[in-house]
């Protein structure tokens, strides 16, 4: 009887990739023993410091990926936006699902909107991403620096602790609390994090038999979205330290492209968007040529970036660093 070992983080958002995965390659494969193994990592150990000052590119999948070098596992999953741009010697992202609703979120009680606010509300988040564009919005708001699991984070709002939070929209959608969104933001007010709402999936190098079940579940457009973006990411030598967002998507026959970086406090955003005609790809064997567009595109979109100033920009952001409590 064939068999295969997830490994993922201990959330229940990881947990519902992780077994969303699982149900899929049981479905492709028929016959096919998949078993969940949690693991625990840094990010998930370090609740008490901001992520911007960890410094750790690999907060999120360090402990996984040496599970899957060691043996102990065949596939990490990831969300993609927590995986680094560049994988460790002996291993390779062996493709990504159909990605959900990238976009980013207000979570608060029903009602409210991000421009209804009062001045001074309290409103979390924890990407150097998000408190940029949001504050370039408004900067009369109090941002303040929020740790913990998907249900926590949330948990401070409905207890009166924050006034509202922004998050990933995937990740509260595949949990179910669809209710707790307030108010969607659209790409031109805050562009979202390189990989946000992909479910990535992570094997050894050359493991031929495992990339051959992971096939099945993988979707060719995601991949070549997300192409552009960690592109984007690794050309800007980006990670939780900077501000930096990209999304790509296909639309109307092409793939378009946003990205930006900008200063902390908002008074600087540098954005690019960028298109090429480009169909989706309809199978895994378009993906390469597809990725391979997507990434001279981001190219372009990153030229762009660093001629109006994004390495300044960015060189001034690691040198100051987020002074926000972290609640």
């Amino acid at each position: 009887m064939r068999s295969l070992i997830i490994g993922t983080r201990g959330s229940k958002l990881a947990l519902w990739q992780a077994e969303h995965v699982a149900a899929g390659l049981r479905a492709a494969w028929p016959g096919l023993e998949v078993a969940v193994e949690v693991i625990k990592t840094k990010g998930d150990k370090i609740l008490d410091v901001a992520l911007s000052k960890i410094g750790d590119k690999g907060l999120f999948t360090k402990e996984l990926e040496q599970a899957l070098l060691d043996g102990r596992v065949d596939v990490c999953v990831h969300s993609l936006k927590d995986v680094p741009t560049v994988q460790p010697e002996g291993l390779e992202i062996a493709g990504c699902l159909a990605r959900a609703d990238a976009h980013d979120v207000l979570v608060a009680p029903a009602g409210t909107t991000f421009a209804g606010l009062p001045a001074g509300a309290r409103v979390g988040t924890g990407a150097l991403r998000r408190l940029a564009q949001l504050r370039a919005l408004r900067d009369d708001l109090d941002y303040v620096e929020v740790r913990g699991n998907l249900d926590t984070r949330i948990g401070k709002v409905r207890s009166g602790a924050l006034d509202a939070i922004v998050l990933a929209s995937a990740g509260i959608r595949r949990m179910g609390w669809e209710d707790e969104i307030a108010e969607a933001f659209p790409v031109e007010q805050v562009v979202p994090a390189v990989g946000q709402g992909a479910i990535a999936l992570e094997a050894r190098a050359g493991d031929a038999r495992t990339a051959e079940l992971c096939a099945k579940v993988r979707c060719a457009e995601t991949e070549a979205c997300v192409a552009a973006e960690r592109r984007v990411m690794h050309l800007l030598d980006g990670g939780c330290q900077v501000p930096i967002g990209a999304y790509a998507r296909f639309e109307g026959g092409e793939l378009a492209l946003d990205a930006f970086v900008g200063r902390l406090d908002g008074t600087l955003l540098l954005k690019s968007r960028a298109s090429e005609p480009l169909p989706a790809p309809r199978s895994l064997d378009d993906a390469p040529a597809a990725s391979q567009v997507a990434c001279a595109l981001a190219e372009r979109a990153v030229g762009e970036l660093l001629a109006a100033g994004a390495r300044e920009v960015l060189d001034e952001v690691r040198a100051t660093g987020d002074e926000r409590p972290l609640v």
